[in-house]
Formats: C-alpha cells, sequence, structure tokens
C-alpha cells in the first residue's frame, strides 16, 4: 500500500470498528433487554435510600418512612452505608398494620429490631408529637393520601425545625436503565392509558399538581423535582416526582 493511502485505510478502519463497537453495544443492550423481559427487577429501593439520604444528609436521629408498607424503603434507609442511618430510629406509619408486621419481621431478619418501631396511622392525622422527627420521607404514597395537603401540613407539624422531608415516588436517579425502561413498559400495559383511573394518577404525579398541594399546605419554600409521566421510550421517565422541603429554623 502506497504511503498517501495509509490515513485514509486508517480512517475507514477506524470507522468500520467504530460501528461494530456500537452494533454490538446495541445488540447486547437489545439481548439484556430480552433477557430481562419476563425476570425480575433490580431491587430499587436501595437507590430511593440512597437519593434520600444524598440530599438530605441528615442528622442522626428520628426519622419516619410515610406510609411505609412492608418497610421497603424504611429498611433501605436503615441499612445503608450512612452513619446518620446506622445511628438513626426509623418509625414505620402505614394504616395497614398487617404490613406492618411483614415490615417488622423483615426488620428483625436483618438485626433492626432494635432500631425500628411500627405505627398505625396516615399522613393526615400522625400519632407524633410537634417538633419531634428530623426527616419524613415517603416513596409512593402521597398519590393515595386521602389528602395530600393536609397530610403535608402534618408533615411540617412533626418535622424538627432544621429537618427535612422528600416525599414523591420513583426508581432512584441511579437505577439501571434498562430496568428502568423495562419497569415503565410492565406498568403501562398493566393499565389503560386512557381509563379514567389513568388519567388521575398522571394528574396526581405531575409536578405542577405537587406544586399546587404545596402551595396550598402552606409551604413558602420548597422545590419540586421530575417531570410527571412520560412516554415509556423517554431517557428521563421512572425517574419520578420529588417534593423537597426543610423545616425553617426558628427565629
Amino acid at each position: 500500500m502506497k504511503g498517501r493511502n495509509l490515513p485514509a485505510f486508517l480512517a475507514a478502519a477506524g470507522a468500520v470498528l467504530a460501528l461494530a463497537v456500537a452494533t454490538g453495544g446495541a445488540v447486547a443492550g437489545e439481548r439484556q433487554s430480552r433477557e430481562h423481559a419476563t425476570g425480575p427487577l433490580p431491587d430499587w429501593y436501595p437507590y430511593v435510600a440512597s437519593d434520600i439520604l444524598k440530599w438530605a444528609q441528615p442528622a442522626a436521629g428520628v426519622w419516619v418512612d410515610l406510609g411505609a408498607g412492608t418497610g421497603g424503603v424504611g429498611l433501605a434507609v436503615a441499612t445503608a452505608e450512612h452513619e446518620a442511618a446506622a445511628a438513626s430510629a426509623i418509625v414505620l406509619l402505614d394504616p395497614d398494620t398487617r404490613a406492618l408486621s411483614q415490615a417488622l419481621s423483615r426488620g428483625r431478619e436483618q438485626g433492626l429490631e432494635n432500631r425500628l418501631v411500627a405505627v398505625e396511622g396516615v399522613a393526615e392525622k400522625m400519632p407524633l408529637l410537634d417538633n419531634s422527627v428530623d426527616l419524613v420521607f415517603s416513596r409512593g404514597s402521597i398519590w393515595f393520601w386521602q389528602d395530600p395537603v393536609e397530610g403535608l401540613r402534618e408533615v411540617y407539624r412533626v418535622l424538627r425545625p432544621g429537618g427535612k422531608a422528600m416525599i414523591g415516588g420513583g426508581l432512584g436517579d441511579d437505577y439501571p436503565e434498562w430496568a428502568r425502561r423495562e419497569f415503565m413498559r410492565r406498568r403501562r400495559g398493566s393499565r389503560e392509558a386512557d381509563s379514567p383511573q389513568a388519567k388521575e394518577f398522571a394528574r396526581r404525579r405531575h409536578p405542577d399538581t405537587m406544586r399546587q398541594w404545596a402551595k396550598d399546605a402552606g409551604l413558602t419554600e420548597f422545590e419540586v423535582t421530575g417531570r410527571g409521566a412520560l412516554p415509556a421510550d423517554d431517557p428521563r421517565t421512572g425517574s419520578g416526582n420529588w417534593l423537597r422541603f426543610t423545616k425553617q429554623e426558628l427565629q
């Protein structure tokens, strides 16, 4: 080969190699999606717990998992590699006592029995004292509260000055992309997009709805992250919507 043609040859070879790598990656991604299409998805609770702790940077104290259910997020927070988490008491609050019993059983299996407290109650009327909690977190619960505005007022009431709350839903910022897409595909396939229930769920999940709830609850400083319901093929889908705020310090 003549020397003057060598650069062109190398450029062409590089393009072919890049195409092969890209194609191979796409094929691998498709294969991975097919392999996981019917299998279990990774547990999203540790990813959500990581987001909560990363944002709140909470002090050790009393933390509340509001709408705890069987303890998915609460247990993930309690077992996270975080100094304050290891030194905090976790209150699991939910109206479903059967679910709370399951959460406590799971907690005992993980050696958390001395750090978990189960409390029967609802967001709109929490059986907790004023200014008694350092952190409130809640995933997937607010969409089902009877009165989200009153629930948010209650969250603010029980927080200590400087305490923080992160309330909403999602899979976690670092949840694997293939699993995020598969989760959304399965969820959308399980309901009719045009049904009244689906439309109401989308309305409640919209960031504007959450902002209005926060304003109606009297919150003056807060942020809402997320973009609401998105198409299943949107890369941002599943990242969630979260309302985050800090109770103001006493003057």
